[in-house]
């Protein structure tokens, strides 16, 4: 199944959306990004700032060239730095693999998927306009439902409560194996295996 790899053959972009900065580290709204965290401490190496807008850090995983990103804009502007990223690279959308928040997800449940709308996220919006496509991968970290009448908005720049808390390193740590699932095997094997719970 060539065709279900991410850039079949070629390198992979990885982006894992949030916001920069210490304020918003710990957010529901940063998940992505703590996921690149988890998959640069099994490449081993630092982000270093890059000209196409984001930070980054080059390796293998799964046997395959990667180059991690996370965008160094706010969440709604991260069309630019991905395209940017993926131009400098000569990586086409169809290597591209964006982790993020996903509000209609049960908290830690994941779901993987090629295309598809944007749900209301900003950050994938301004990444389909910035390709011109939506025709690149996604891996959908579940945030759940914000309780009562909370503005989804305000939710996802929540921390996570500390219950959430308590599950919250291995529910990273099996994002980064989806990736890893995704990148290597390809998008049915990694759903195949993770579109549980």
């Amino acid at each position: 199944m060539e065709q279900d790899l991410p850039g079949a053959g070629e390198q992979v972009l990885l982006v894992g959306l949030g916001n920069p900065g210490p304020r918003y580290a710990g957010n529901r709204h940063n998940v992505g990004s703590l996921v690149l965290d988890e998959l640069a401490a099994r490449i081993g190496g630092k982000f270093k700032a890059h000209k196409g807008g984001a930070e980054v850090l080059e390796g293998h995983l799964a046997g395959r060239r990667v180059v991690l990103a996370k965008p160094r804009s706010f969440m709604n502007l991260s069309g630019g730095p991905v395209s940017g990223t993926a131009r400098f690279y000569k990586i086409p959308p169809s290597g591209v693999v964006v982790i993020h928040d996903e509000l209609d997800i049960p908290y830690g449940a994941l779901r993987l998927k090629l295309g598809g709308g944007d749900n209301g996220h900003n950050g994938l919006r301004s990444i389909t306009k910035s390709l011109g496509t939506k025709d690149y991968y996604r891996v959908r970290f579940g945030v759940g439902r914000p309780p009562g009448r909370m503005d989804p908005a305000d939710f996802v720049l929540k921390d996570f409560s500390t219950v959430e808390r308590r599950e919250l390193a291995l529910n990273l740590d099996r994002c980064a194996d989806a990736v890893e699932e995704l990148v290597g095997k390809g998008l049915t094997a990694a759903q195949n295996t993770f579109h549980v719970g």
